[in-house]
């Protein structure tokens, strides 16, 4: 795909394969290392995460597939993200993926979690917590994208 295209003039089809592709590799990158990070960050530090035992959390139940979808879903939006601004993003893989990720964290991670501290009754740690994570999730998909952009 040629970084000056037009949106009218997109192959669709190509399009929607390559954004696919992407929300696919990325999605099963950040399931993994997310998760990983999870179960670490568990047994380290188990005293923060009782915090999720409230019951405003959804502890199990029917919802735990939108749970574990959620990384293919965040990485169907990036791939999206990172098509109308790779051509911006400099450097190897990893500085590309870790632009990526603070750009994401920047432009739409601080706002909306601005907001969710400003409404529910969660600690700044909390908030913090989410801020790292989401960055470090888009991060990962940005060094995954720039890996599959890079190897066509």
């Amino acid at each position: 795909m040629s970084t000056n295209e037009s949106l009218f003039n997109l192959d669709y089809q190509r399009l929607i394969g390559v954004l696919f592709k992407y929300a696919l590799f990325g999605g099963a990158g950040i399931f993994i290392l997310s998760f990983g990070f999870l179960y670490l960050s568990f047994n380290v530090y188990p005293v923060f995460y009782e915090t999720y035992l409230d019951g405003m959390f959804n502890a199990g139940g029917g919802r735990d597939a939108y749970f574990y979808l959620h990384p293919f879903i965040l990485a169907g939006g990036l791939a999206v993200l990172w098509y109308r601004f790779r051509r911006y993003l400099t450097g190897n893989i990893f500085l590309q993926g870790i632009e990526f990720g603070l750009m994401y964290g920047i432009i739409a991670l601080i706002p909306i979690l601005w907001i969710t501290f400003s409404a529910i009754n969660i600690t700044t740690l909390t908030v913090f917590s989410w801020l790292v994570y989401g960055t470090v999730q888009a991060g990962i998909a940005g060094v995954i994208f720039a890996w599959l952009n890079n190897k066509k």
